[in-house]
C-alpha cells in the first residue's frame, strides 16, 4: 500500500507567514488532543479546514488525503473484518490464539508474536483491523479490559512490519523514493537484521514492562440505561459447540461481565451451584442471569443457542436478531403464559427471557404469566421491529445492536475470500486497495455479510483523522515549515561526525513521525538524510535506512500510525496513554537502531 507524495527538495529558505501559521495550527491541534478538548477526528478536521480557510491549501489539496488509496483500503478492511466477524471466521481462526488463557501476560504472549510474524508479510493495518473485534469479544467474556491488549496489538504489528519491505506503507514509500533517486533498490529483507532485534526487545518490553503502564478501563455500557436490565436466559449446548468437554473455567463462563451461570440442566438433573470444574456436555441447558449485552455475546458462540418458550433452540436464521419489547396494559398477552398465548406463532418471534420490576423472572420461559410492564427479550425476524413498533400490544420495541447470529455455515467462504485477497495483494495482479474492495464484493455475493451491516461497519471517525492528517502533512511540506525544522536539525548535525549525524537523523525522523503521519515524515526526511550524509562525507544508505526504521518505530502518538488509530476508540484510550507506553519503546528502538545501523550498513 504505497502513498505517493511529491519529492521535497532540501532548502534553507526562510519560513514565510504560511509556514509559521501551519506550525501554529499543528501545535494547537496536538495540544487539543493531549487535553482531550474534542475527539481526534473533530480536532484534525478543524486543523485541516483552518489551513484551507487561510488559503494555504487549495480545495484540491484539502481533500487530496481523502482520495488516498491508503484511506480507502482502511475503510474497505473494516468491512472485510465485519464479514469475518459475522460468519464467526475470526473466532474459528485468530480467536483460537487465546485458548482458555485468562492471565494477561499469557494472553499477550499468545497475541504479540504471531501478529508480529504476520505483519512482516502482510500490511499491518488489515491485521490490526481484523484482530481488534476478536480481542474485544475475548476480553469482554473474561471480564478484562480491552485497553490492556489493544496497544500491544498495534505495537506488535508495527515491530513485525519493520523486518520486510512490504510490512508497512512507510517502507514501501521510502523504497519508491530510493528508486526515484537512482539508489540501489531496497532488498526484501534488508531491514531484517535490525528489525528482528526490534521485535525481540519489543516483545520483552510488552510482556514485562508495558503491563505496568497500560490503562485498565472497563467498558461503561454495562452500567448505563437499558444495559442494566437483568434477565434469566437459557442456552442449549448443541453438538457443534466448541465448549463441549471443557470445564466451566476453561470455557471462560465463570467470570463473565454482568452475567452469572446459575445452573446446568442435564437430562432433567439440575447442577447448582455450578463449580469451576463442572464439565459442559452436549445437550446441556445452561441457565444464565445477567445483562443483555453479555447475553448477546453468548449467542455469538458457535453451538450455543438460546432456549425458547418450549425449551427448544431458537431459530438459527442468520437474519434473526434480538429485540426488546415492553408489554402494554391493553395487550392481550397480559395474564397469559407465553406458551398459552402462542407467542411464536402470533408474533413470529421467540421469547428467550423476561424482566419484571427491576428484577429477572426465574423459571421456565413458557410457563411465565405475563404482566403489564414486563420487558421481553426476543429473537425476532428482521421485520419484527417494523411490524410492531406502533403495535398497541407493546409500549416500546427496540432492537439490540449487533445481535445477529453469526453465519457459521459461511465461515470457510469468508476465510477463503481473505486468503485470496492476501494472495492478490502480495503476489497477484492487484494492490491491497483494489483487492480489499473485490473481497467486499465476494463477501456480499456469497452472503457472508449483508449491505446494511457492511455500511455500518466502517468507522468514519478513523478515516476522517487519517484523511485530515494527509492534508496537514501536505501543508507542512508546501509551506516549507517541515523542511525548515528538519533543515535546522540537519545543519546542526554536520559538526557531530558521521555517527553523531546518523543519530540525529534517526531522532529527527522519529520526532517528525510522532508529530506527522509516518509516511509524511519519511518523505520529508529522505532528502534531508541524503544531503546530511554528503555533508558528513559518509555513504547515504545507512542514513536512508535510519529514516526507514525510525519512520516505522514510532509508538508515542496515536494519530501518526493507522494501526494506532484503529485501536484508539475501541480501547477507550487517551492521547497520553500512547505517550506513557510508547515513549519507552521509542527509546529502546532508538538505542538499538543507532547502535546497529552503522554495523549493518557501514558509514
Amino acid at each position: 500500500m504505497r502513498t505517493v507524495w511529491p519529492m521535497l527538495v532540501y532548502r534553507a529558505a526562510p519560513v514565510e507567514w504560511e509556514g509559521w501559521f501551519t506550525l501554529g495550527v499543528v501545535l494547537l491541534a496536538l495540544v487539543a488532543m493531549i487535553r482531550e478538548m474534542a475527539g481526534p477526528d473533530l480536532i484534525m478536521m478543524a486543523a485541516l479546514f483552518a489551513l484551507a480557510a487561510a488559503g494555504i491549501l487549495t480545495p484540491e489539496e484539502t481533500f487530496l488525503g481523502f482520495a488516498n488509496p491508503a484511506l480507502a483500503t482502511i475503510g474497505a478492511l473494516f468491512v472485510v473484518s465485519a464479514g469475518l466477524r459475522e460468519t464467526g471466521a475470526l473466532e474459528m481462526t485468530l480467536g483460537r490464539l487465546f485458548g482458555s488463557e485468562r492471565n494477561e501476560r499469557g494472553a499477550l504472549a499468545r497475541i504479540c508474536p504471531p501478529v508480529a510474524v504476520l505483519s512482516a508479510f502482510l500490511n499491518n493495518a488489515p491485521i490490526v483491523a481484523m484482530m481488534t473485534p476478536t480481542i474485544l469479544d475475548w476480553a469482554r467474556r473474561r471480564g478484562l479490559s480491552p485497553s490492556r491488549f489493544l496497544i500491544p496489538l498495534s505495537y506488535s504489528s508495527i515491530l513485525g512490519s519493520a523486518t520486510t519491505i512490504i510490512g508497512t506503507s512507510t517502507t514501501l514509500t521510502l523504497a519508491g523514493l530510493m528508486t526515484d533517486a537512482g539508489m540501489r533498490e531496497m532488498g526484501f529483507f534488508e531491514l531484517a537484521p535490525v528489525g528482528l532485534v526490534f521485535v525481540v526487545f519489543g516483545m520483552a518490553y510488552m510482556l514485562l514492562i508495558a503491563p505496568r503502564l497500560l490503562p485498565d478501563r472497563k467498558e461503561p455500557s454495562e452500567h448505563l440505561g437499558e444495559h442494566r436490565r437483568e434477565y434469566t436466559a437459557s442456552m442449549i449446548v448443541e453438538p457443534d459447540c466448541p465448549l463441549i468437554n471443557q470445564t466451566v473455567e476453561q470455557a471462560g463462563l465463570r467470570h463473565l461481565p454482568g452475567l452469572f451461570l446459575v445452573e446446568i440442566d442435564r437430562l432433567g438433573r439440575t447442577i447448582t451451584p455450578v463449580a469451576p470444574d463442572n464439565t459442559i456436555r452436549e445437550g446441556d441447558r445452561l441457565v444464565f442471569a445477567g445483562v443483555v449485552s453479555t447475553i448477546v455475546d453468548l449467542q455469538r458462540i458457535r453451538g450455543l443457542v438460546p432456549a425458547t418458550d418450549d425449551e427448544t433452540p431458537a431459530p438459527k436464521t442468520a437474519n434473526h436478531r434480538l429485540v426488546e419489547a415492553v408489554v402494554s396494559q391493553s395487550s392481550p398477552l397480559v395474564g397469559q403464559s407465553i406458551r398459552d398465548a402462542n407467542f411464536r406463532t402470533v408474533y413470529d418471534a421467540a421469547v428467550i427471557a423476561v424482566h419484571r420490576n427491576g428484577a429477572r423472572v426465574p423459571g421456565k420461559i413458557g410457563a411465565i404469566a405475563l404482566e403489564s410492564g414486563d420487558t421481553l427479550l426476543m429473537q425476532g425476524a428482521p421485520g419484527f421491529l417494523r411490524a410492531h413498533r406502533n403495535s398497541p400490544d407493546f409500549y416500546l420495541v427496540s432492537e439490540i445492536a449487533e445481535s445477529e447470529q453469526p453465519r457459521y455455515d459461511r465461515a470457510w467462504i469468508a476465510i477463503l475470500v481473505l486468503v485470496v485477497m492476501v494472495l492478490c495483494a502480495s503476489i497477484g495482479p492487484y494492490p491491497i486497495s483494489i483487492a480489499a474492495f473485490l473481497a467486499i464484493g465476494a463477501l456480499i455475493l456469497f452472503r457472508c455479510i449483508d449491505g446494511r451491516i457492511a455500511r455500518t461497519s466502517v468507522d468514519f471517525s478513523i478515516l476522517m483523522v487519517i484523511g485530515a492528517g494527509f492534508g496537514i502533512a501536505i501543508a507542512m511540506q508546501k509551506t516549507g515549515a517541515a523542511a525548515a525544522v528538519a533543515g535546522l536539525l540537519g545543519g546542526a548535525a554536520t559538526s557531530l561526525g558521521p555517527h553523531g549525524t546518523l543519530a540525529l537523523v534517526y531522532l529527527s525522523t522519529l520526532l517528525l513521525s510522532e508529530l506527522l503521519h509516518h509516511n509524511a515524515a519519511v518523505v520529508i526526511m529522505f532528502p534531508i538524510a541524503v544531503a546530511t550524509a554528503e555533508l558528513a562525507g559518509a555513504d547515504s544508505r545507512p542514513f536512508v535506512m535510519s529514516v526507514a526504521l525510525a519512520g516505522c518505530a514510532a509508538f508515542a502518538s496515536p494519530v501518526t500510525y493507522q494501526t494506532h488509530l484503529i485501536v484508539y476508540g475501541p480501547g477507550g484510550y487517551r492521547f497520553t496513554d500512547f505517550m506513557k507506553v510508547g515513549l519507552p519503546l521509542d527509546a529502546i528502538c532508538a538505542v538499538i537502531g543507532i547502535l546497529l545501523i552503522p554495523i549493518v550498513w557501514p558509514l
